[in-house]
């Protein structure tokens, strides 16, 4: 078996729906929609049908039929093999135990706050915190919608880990927007300085008695 390639998630899900039973790509997309889980799981079909080739070449899964209904394209069922077995369980039993960086896009934001003027990141916040609780009301009907269904807990904790995170994502923002606006974020005053030309674009800034270092900074903002 060729050595492990573990970046996408989608071909996880793929082995998972085969440990199942059976199905081809198309049927494999469907039962991820009908559970809800491109929520979780990026899916597209190119991305999809691209992810099963790598699968069988691998030697993980193995194409067991090909059946057609009425005029559609013929499809191939695909069957997970005894290696496909073992990866997905070693996959998933990494994914569960170890935490990985994911370089979140927000993380990574918040890394280069500098870049604009405090005040337009404090608007910014706000707008976010505005955005994430739109997505929590929606995330609450939906909850109570599988909770009426009767859905086992089991087949929706993804979705309970999501609206922690986000939850946890609005508290921050709107802590993170009044420490800005209040003065409270330690080196706020030199990034405001920063913006009003009283103080080099210099990351850190100058310790307190130290003289400030002119260097150059190529016409550009700091970063954090």
């Amino acid at each position: 078996m060729a050595a492990r390639n573990r970046a996408n998630p989608l071909a996880l899900a793929v082995l998972i729906c085969l440990y199942e039973r059976p199905m081809h790509p198309y049927e494999v997309a469907t039962t991820l929609r009908q559970r809800n889980k491109h929520d979780s799981i990026r899916l597209n079909y190119g991305s999809l049908y691209a992810v099963v080739e790598s699968l069988e070449r691998r030697g993980l899964i193995v194409p067991q039929q090909t059946t057609r209904e009425g005029r559609l394209p013929e499809r191939t069922v695909y069957a997970l093999t005894a290696a496909g077995h073992v990866e997905m369980h070693d996959w998933l039993t990494e994914l569960i135990s170890t935490p990985v960086n994911d370089y979140p896009s927000f993380e990574a934001a918040l890394s280069l706050l500098p870049g604009l003027p405090p005040d337009q990141v404090v608007g910014l916040l706000e707008e976010r915190a505005h955005r994430l609780e739109s997505e929590l009301a929606q995330a609450a009907a939906a909850r109570e919608l599988v909770e009426k269904q009767g859905l086992p807990r089991l087949f929706w904790v993804e979705a309970e880990f999501r609206v922690l995170l986000r939850e946890t994502e609005l508290g921050y923002c709107r802590k993170l927007a009044r420490d800005i606006s209040s003065g409270a974020l330690d080196g706020v005053q030199w990034w405001r300085d920063v913006y009003t030309g009283d103080a080099p674009p210099v990351w850190p800034p100058p310790a307190m008695g130290e003289p400030p270092t002119h260097r150059s900074s190529g016409g550009g903002t700091p970063a954090g």
